[in-house]
C-alpha cells in the first residue's frame, strides 16, 4: 500500500464517521432545529470527505471531473435545503427550544409538538376580524 491508498482510506473512514455521527445526532437531538443542524453539517462534511478520497484515488480523469461537479452541487444544495427547511419551520410557528425559553432538561414531549395557531373569536356578525379586509 502506498501513501495515496492510506490517505484515501483515512478520508473515507473519516467521511463515514461524520455521516454516522450526523445520523445519530438526527435521532438523539431534542428538537427540529438541532436535529437539522447535526444532520446538515455532518452530511456535507462527510460526503465531501468521501468524494475527495475518491477524487484522489481516481487521479486526473473524467470520473474526477464528475466527482468535482457532484461536490460543487452538494456544497450549494445542502446548505440551501437546510435553510429552506428551517425557514419553513419558523414561518409555520415552530420555534427553537432556546427561543421558547425552555431548558432542555425540563422539556416535555408535548412542548415539541407543532400546534395550530389560535384564531380570534368571531364577532356577533359571525366574521372573524382578519376576514374584514
Amino acid at each position: 500500500m502506498n501513501w495515496v491508498d492510506i490517505l484515501c482510506a483515512a478520508m473515507g473512514i473519516a467521511g463515514g464517521f461524520f455521516v454516522l455521527v450526523g445520523g445519530i445526532g438526527a435521532l438523539r437531538m431534542p428538537d427540529l432545529f438541532t436535529r437539522m443542524h447535526a444532520a446538515s453539517l455532518t452530511d456535507t462534511l462527510g460526503s465531501l470527505l468521501i468524494l475527495s478520497a475518491l477524487m484522489i484515488q481516481f487521479g486526473l480523469s473524467l470520473a474526477t471531473l464528475k466527482l468535482v461537479a457532484i461536490a460543487i452541487f452538494l456544497l450549494f444544495t445542502s446548505p440551501v435545503a437546510s435553510y429552506a427547511l428551517a425557514n419553513a419551520a419558523l414561518l409555520s410557528g415552530h420555534r427553537p427550544i432556546v427561543a421558547r425559553g425552555d431548558q432542555p432538561d425540563e422539556l416535555d414531549l408535548d412542548d415539541l409538538l407543532i400546534r395550530e395557531p389560535e384564531l380570534p373569536e368571531a364577532g356577533a356578525d359571525g366574521v372573524r376580524p382578519e376576514q374584514n379586509r
